[in-house]
C-alpha cells in the first residue's frame, strides 16, 4: 500500500499541477532509467566539479581586485612587506592570509579546476573508445569537445589572474603566441594588453572573461549536453536484456537520485581533502611578476602541458618572411596549431569515421574497445602524442633530475613524437585482435575448467565449462564492422562516378585499412554444456589451474 503524501505537500503539488500540468511529465522523468556502470560517473564528476568551481568562484570574487595598479604591500605576509606589486597580487595575498578560509577556498577552486578538466578528458576517452559518439550522438560529442577546449582556456585565464611570477610567465607566453599571428597579431596583443607588454588592462580583461563570458558559455553548453543526453538516453554496454531499444539500469528516483547525491558529496570530499593536504599554486612563494624576472622549474597546469611541450621541441627551421611580414612558425604552429589541431580533430572525428565506414546506423549499444581495433589504436596513438608533448613540457626538469643533456631530451622528443604513436597503434591493434580471438574461442568452447577426463577410448580431454549467460550476451553483441562497398555500381554494372575520383579512391583505401583486420563472429555457436563423464573415467584436477569466477549479477 502506498503511503499518501502529507496534506501540505499534496496542496502544493495540486497548485503547481493545476497551472503547469507537470504531474505526468514529472512521473515519466522520475522513472527514467540510467545504466549501471562506473564509467558513466566520469561525466558526473565533471558536472559536480563545475558546481564547486561556481560556488568557490563566487566566494573569491568578493575579495579579489582585478587591477594592475601598482601599490606597496603592507599586509600580513611579512616576507613581501614593502614590495611593489599590483593590486591583483596584493588582493590574492589578502585572501590567502587575512580572509578566514581564504586559502582553503583558493585551493578548492584550483583543485576543482584540475579535476574538472581531468574528468572531461576521461569522460571523452570513455565515449571515444566505446564508440558512443556515433549517430545519433555526434552533436553531443561536439558539445563535449567545445567544453574541453573552453575549460582549458578558462583554466589558463584563471591561472593568470593572481599576477604572480608564475602566472606572469604564462601570460608572457600567451602574448608571444598572439604576436606570432601574421598581420593582425600585434594589433590583438595591443588590444588585449592595453599597450606594450605587460600593459595595464590584461588582468581586468581576463577577469571579465573568466567570471562572466566563458562560465556562461560553459553553463549553457553543459545544460544543452544534459538535455540532449536526457532526450537521446544513455548508451549502455552489452549484457543480458540490453538492446538497441531497451535500457537496463536504475530508475531516476529514488535509487539514481540518492546515488548521484552521495557521489556529489564524495567528489566534494576528495577535492576538499586534496585542497587541505596538497599544496597547489603557492603564489606567495613566487613573488609579484616583473617583466625582467624569471624562474626555473615552474610548470603550467597539467592540461596546458602539451602546448608547453610543443613550444619547447618545435624547431625554428621554418620561420619565413612574406611581403615584409615575419611569420615565426616555431611559435605560431605549436602555440595555436596544437590547440587548434586538438579541437578540429575532436570535432571532426565522428564525421570522419562515418565517412570512412559509411556507417549511418543508430548506435545505442557501446562497443567494447577491442571490437573496434583501428579506432582504439588511433585513440591510443593520439594519447601517446599528447603524453609525449606533456613530458616534453618538463624536459628541463627531466634533464636535471636524471642528469641528461637538455638538447638530447629535446631531440628524443622530436623523434619520439613520430615514432611513438606508430608503435602504440600497432601494439594496441595487435592486442585488440588477440583479445577478439580469445573472445571467439571462449564463446565457442567455454572456459577451461581444469578438469582432465579420460574417455573409454583412452583419450584424455579437458572439460570446458559453459560460458555464463551474461558473458554470452556480451560476446554475441559484437557487430560486424561497417564497410563501404568497394565497387558501388549501377544497374548496368558501371562504377559510380564518385568512386572513380580521387576522394572515392581515398575513401575505399581508408575503409579497407580501417576494417580489414576484424575477427568475424558470425555463425559462432556458444558452448553450452560440458562433456558428459562416463562411468569408467579417471578424473584429475589440473595443478595450478584456477576456475574463473562467475560475473556478479545485480538486480
Amino acid at each position: 500500500m502506498t503511503t499518501p503524501a502529507p496534506k501540505g505537500l499534496r496542496g502544493v503539488g495540486n497548485f503547481i499541477d493545476d497551472r503547469f500540468h507537470l504531474a505526468k511529465v514529472g512521473e515519466k522523468n522520475l522513472r527514467k532509467v540510467f545504466p549501471n556502470h562506473w564509467s558513466f560517473m566520469l561525466g558526473e564528476i565533471a558536472m559536480y566539479s563545475f558546481i564547486i568551481l561556481l560556488l568557490t568562484g563566487v566566494f573569491l570574487t568578493l575579495w579579489f581586485n582585478p587591477s594592475m595598479q601598482e601599490i606597496t604591500y603592507e599586509g600580513s605576509y611579512e616576507r613581501l612587506n614593502g614590495v611593489q606589486m599590483s593590486e591583483a597580487y596584493a588582493s590574492t595575498l589578502h585572501i590567502t592570509f587575512d580572509v578566514r578560509g581564504g586559502l582553503l577556498m583558493r585551493q578548492i577552486h584550483h583543485w576543482a579546476a584540475l579535476v574538472f578538466v581531468a574528468a572531461i578528458v576521461a569522460h571523452m576517452l570513455r565515449v571515444f573508445f566505446t564508440g558512443a559518439f556515433r549517430k545519433p550522438r555526434e552533436i553531443n560529442w561536439s558539445i563535449g569537445a567545445l567544453l574541453l577546449v573552453l575549460s582549458m582556456t578558462e583554466g589558463l585565464f584563471g591561472y593568470s589572474l593572481p599576477d604572480d611570477l608564475a602566472s606572469g610567465m604564462g601570460v608572457r607566453i600567451f602574448q608571444g603566441v598572439l604576436i606570432a599571428i601574421p598581420v593582425i597579431g600585434t594589433y590583438i596583443s595591443y588590444f588585449m594588453f592595453g599597450g606594450a607588454f605587460p600593459g595595464e588592462d590584461i588582468i581586468p580583461r581576463l577577469y571579465m572573461l573568466h567570471i562572466l563570458l566563458i562560465p556562461g558559455i560553459l553553463l549553457a553548453l553543459i545544460v544543452a549536453h544534459i538535455m540532449i543526453l536526457w532526450f537521446q538516453k544513455h548508451t549502455q554496454y552489452p549484457g543480458k536484456g540490453h538492446t538497441e531499444k531497451q535500457v537496463v539500469g536504475t530508475p531516476m528516483f529514488p535509487a539514481f537520485a540518492v546515488k548521484a547525491g552521495g557521489f556529489f558529496f564524495f567528489t566534494f570530499a576528495v577535492i576538499a581533502g586534496l585542497s587541505a593536504l596538497v599544496q597547489v599554486n603557492p603564489v606567495h612563494l613566487f613573488g609579484p611578476f616583473t617583466p625582467t624576472s624569471i624562474t626555473s622549474g615552474l610548470q603550467p597546469d597539467w592540461y596546458m602541458g602539451f602546448m608547453e611541450g610543443a613550444l619547447r621541441i618545435f624547431p625554428n627551421w621554418f620561420d619565413i618572411d612574406v611581403a615584409g611580414y615575419s611569420i615565426p612558425t616555431g611559435v605560431l604552429l605549436p602555440g595555436l596549431g596544437s590547440i587548434g589541431l586538438l579541437a578540429i580533430a575532436l570535432l571532426a572525428w565522428p564525421w570522419i569515421e562515418m565517412w570512412i565506414t559509411g556507417d549511418r546506423r543508430h548506435h545505442n549499444m557501446a562497443d567494447r574497445p577491442r571490437n573496434a581495433p583501428t579506432r582504439t589504436g588511433v585513440g591510443v596513438a593520439a594519447s601517446t602524442v599528447y603524453g609525449l608533448l606533456w613530458l616534453a613540457g618538463s624536459n628541463d626538469i627531466l634533464s636535471e633530475t636524471f642528469s641528461i643533456n637538455l638538447y638530447a631530451t629535446t631531440w628524443f622528443f622530436r623523434i619520439a613524437i613520430f615514432v611513438g604513436p606508430v608503435i602504440a597503434f600497432i601494439v594496441t591493434k595487435r592486442i585488440c585482435l588477440g583479445l577478439q580471438r580469445r573472445d571467439l574461442e571462449t564463446l565457442e568452447h567455454g572456459y577451461e575448467s581444469g578438469r582432465i577426463e579420460q574417455l573409454s577410448s583412452g583419450e584424455f580431454i579437458e572439460v570446458h565449462r559453459p560460458t555464463s549467460e551474461d558473458s554470452v550476451h556480451v560476446l554475441e553483441a559484437k557487430q560486424p564492422v561497417a564497410r563501404v562497398s568497394a565497387a558501388e555500381v549501377d544497374e548496368n554494372g558501371v562504377e559510380a562516378p564518385g568512386n572513380r575520383k580521387a576522394m572515392g579512391r581515398l575513401r575505399r583505401a581508408l575503409a579497407h585499412w580501417y576494417t580489414k583486420d576484424d575477427i568475424p563472429f558470425e555463425g559462432a555457436e556458444p558452448h553450452r554444456e560440458p562433456h558428459a563423464v562416463p562411468e569408467t573415467v579417471a578424473v584429475e584436477e589440473r595443478s595450478g589451474s584456477e576456475t574463473p569466477e562467475e560475473p556478479v549479477k545485480t538486480p
